[in-house]
């Protein structure tokens, strides 16, 4: 397995981690917040597992390598090796975390390239550790969350002789804004969308900052504050702090980066008037404020402040475009021998497309399927027209903001579809219909100019079927509808929109959920997992298609569920691109579930691979795949 874990980046709250952590002590501490970003640069590795060992091999970004380290999987040994500090200190802090919780064996880790600079604020020992604890969770599917990895990663740092914050793990979340919020020992985290791109240099002072010094001085002000300039610390710390990235936090939401630029520039003018003076011959940091009061540079940012323990170790400049960002890094490193980075935050990709399989024979509908596709059959639609299904789907596919929709359907069903989207009716017939119905026939044809077929050769399972789109959809996410399911929501929200919204705040794959009793799982995949912020919203752990009552009682009870329900899949998915060589693994080494090639156990890799949300969704599905179920939807749909 491959993976990549970035450095993280504090755009505003530095210190605020430890310093909320005080109100174990003294209540009436502010509680902590920072935003952070993980940057561009990391760790890339290749992961495997080992019978007995934990083996790490490192390549650091000057291009030495080090290692391979070989500590016996054993928690003596990495205890001891953990307390040495290090490198592979990191390694075995985490190791020896998870195996005094887990039930695991060893691991190889080949850090085979690494472009982030150490020692430069960027959280590289953090990387090291979000590295070995999401290694060891999808190597042996501990089915730990994003924020388990980070708890872990955290866990094993601070067993090395290390005292790093609470923020520096954060770099679990990847390349997307996250608020964090710092009570005691508790916290809280919040993953933030980003409707506009941000653009970041990150310069290297090549100066010198004592971090322990820093430290030593501001921890000193807490948890009482014994003077005035104590005072000013824990007030920069506390309320000022929280007020600031409470405003950056509406501003990177809203997209708006001028205000964003401006809070970064206020940031750094209260940190120096509150923090210099209980720390001056760090806090001054002359090589930092002369270059962010460099003129040449001005014309090309929107705002700049220190980062990390701040003094003269890095900066950050939030640039008004990618011309900019050239334009910075170039003056910087002529005039100042600066080395710089960029370090973009991109909004998060729209969702294009949508794929929606309607290649069965739908045997349960038998003989009416001889002669006319289920997704064809007829469902009054709340605007009281009579559609075919999948006109229905099609719509609120692209009533969601959807561009193109793709239907995979048999060769031999291609001129039905063809004949319903692409063809107009005769003019004879046209002409006997009344303008309104004239004018939906105009609109079936503007909603054929967005649909494409997509033939699926073989009729080999839902997985087969899925996988039948990937040239279609390409290297990005969509949206995936099944065709012969219905949807309608219990709010001004359609249920697709609420799915859409938590991709946009996630950029993890997504999938509907909603209960079911015990009796009835047998018809449906199952999720189970753990709650993130609210009881809608759950980070999954396992999927499973179609368990026995016996198993899902046993395996994937979810707190919070109803006594003998559990969570089944409600047909609507947002689904990373990776599903399709997870798909065309199975297919290509004939790995099939009841003769077929199935997608659930597809989405349970993924889940490894990447991590995967469950929305509890508000609304109701509804199913015309057999004949009780399309009575049931006939009557009760129209009006749901």
């Amino acid at each position: 397995m491959k993976l990549f874990v970035p450095g993280r980046i504090c755009l505003f709250g530095e210190h605020s981690d430890w310093a909320g952590g005080y109100r174990r002590i003294n209540a009436d501490i502010e509680k902590g917040s920072a935003l952070i970003v993980g940057t561009n640069q990391g760790l890339y590795a290749d992961v495997k597992p080992h019978p007995d060992k934990l083996i790490l091999s490192a390549c650091f970004e000057d291009g030495r390598r080090q290692g391979p380290y070989e500590i016996p999987m054993e928690r003596e040994a990495l205890l001891e090796e953990a307390m040495k500090g290090g490198f592979a200190s990191y390694a075995a802090g985490v190791a020896y975390q998870i195996l005094t919780h887990y039930r695991v064996r060893g691991l190889e880790i080949d850090n085979y390239h690494t472009d982030l600079p150490v020692q430069k604020g960027l959280s590289s020992s953090a990387a090291i550790t979000v590295l070995v604890a999401r290694a060891f969770n999808r190597i042996y599917d501990l089915k730990m969350t994003v924020r388990g990895e980070m708890e872990y990663a955290y866990l094993g740092e601070i067993t090395t002789p290390s005292r790093c914050g609470r923020l520096d793990q954060g770099c679990a979340y990847g390349n997307r804004p996250v608020k964090m919020v710092f009570d005691g020992d508790r916290l809280d985290v919040e993953e933030l969308s980003v409707p506009e791109p941000l653009h970041f240099v990150i310069v290297d002072l090549k100066a010198f900052k004592d971090t322990v010094e820093i430290l030593a001085k501001l921890n000193q002000c807490y948890p009482f504050a014994e003077d005035d300039v104590q005072k000013k610390v824990q007030e920069y710390l506390g309320p000022i702090n929280k007020d600031i990235n409470a405003r950056a936090s509406d501003a990177i939401r809203d997209g708006d980066v001028e205000t964003v630029g401006k809070l970064m520039v206020e940031a750094q003018a209260k940190f120096d008037e509150h923090l210099q003076p209980a720390c001056p011959s760090q806090l001054t940091s002359p090589v930092l404020h002369k270059l962010l009061a460099y003129e040449p540079i001005q014309e090309y940012i929107l705002g700049g402040k220190g980062v990390g323990s701040q003094g003269d170790g890095t900066a950050q400049f939030l640039v008004k475009d990618t011309a900019a960002q050239e334009k910075v890094i170039a003056i910087i490193e002529r005039d100042l021998k600066m080395p710089c980075m960029k370090l973009d935050i991109e909004s998060m990709n729209r969702l294009r497309k949508a794929v929606i399989p309607a290649a069965g024979f739908g045997d349960q509908l038998f003989p009416s399927t001889k002669t006319l596709k289920k997704e064809m059959f007829p469902i009054i639609d709340r605007d009281g027209r009579a559609k075919p299904v999948i006109m229905v789907i099609v719509e609120q596919v692209l009533n969601a903001g959807i561009d193109e929709v793709g239907i995979i359907i048999q060769e031999a069903d291609r001129q039905l579809f063809e004949d319903f989207f692409h063809q107009r009716l005769p003019i004879e017939h046209l002409q006997k219909l009344p303008q309104e119905d004239q004018r939906y026939m105009q609109h079936i044809m503007d909603v054929g100019n967005k649909v494409s077929l997509i033939i699926q050769d073989a009729q080999e399972g839902f997985g087969h079927a899925v996988h039948a789109a990937k040239d279609w959809v390409g290297n990005e996410a969509f949206i995936l509808m099944l065709g012969d399911h219905l949807f309608s929501s219990d709010t001004d929200k359609p249920c697709i929109q609420q799915l859409i919204e938590v991709y946009e705040k996630t950029g993890r794959s997504v999938v509907g959920l909603r209960e079911t009793p015990a009796e009835k799982i047998k018809q449906f995949g199952c999720a189970t997992g753990i709650w993130e912020s609210d009881r809608d919203q759950l980070s999954i752990t396992e999927f499973v298609e179609k368990p026995s009552a016996e198993y899902a009682r046993k395996h994937l009870p979810t707190q919070g569920v109803k006594e003998d329900h559990f969570l089944t899949i409600f047909g609507q998915y947002i689904l990373t691109p990776q599903i399709f060589q997870l798909l065309e693994d199975n297919i290509s080494r004939n790995v099939r579930e009841g003769g077929a090639f199935q997608l659930t156990s597809c989405l349970d890799r993924l889940r490894q691979e990447e991590g995967f949300v469950g929305l509890r969704i508000k609304g109701r599905r509804f199913d015309i795949g057999n004949p009780e179920d399309y009575r049931q939807t006939i009557i009760e749909y129209q009006n749901s």
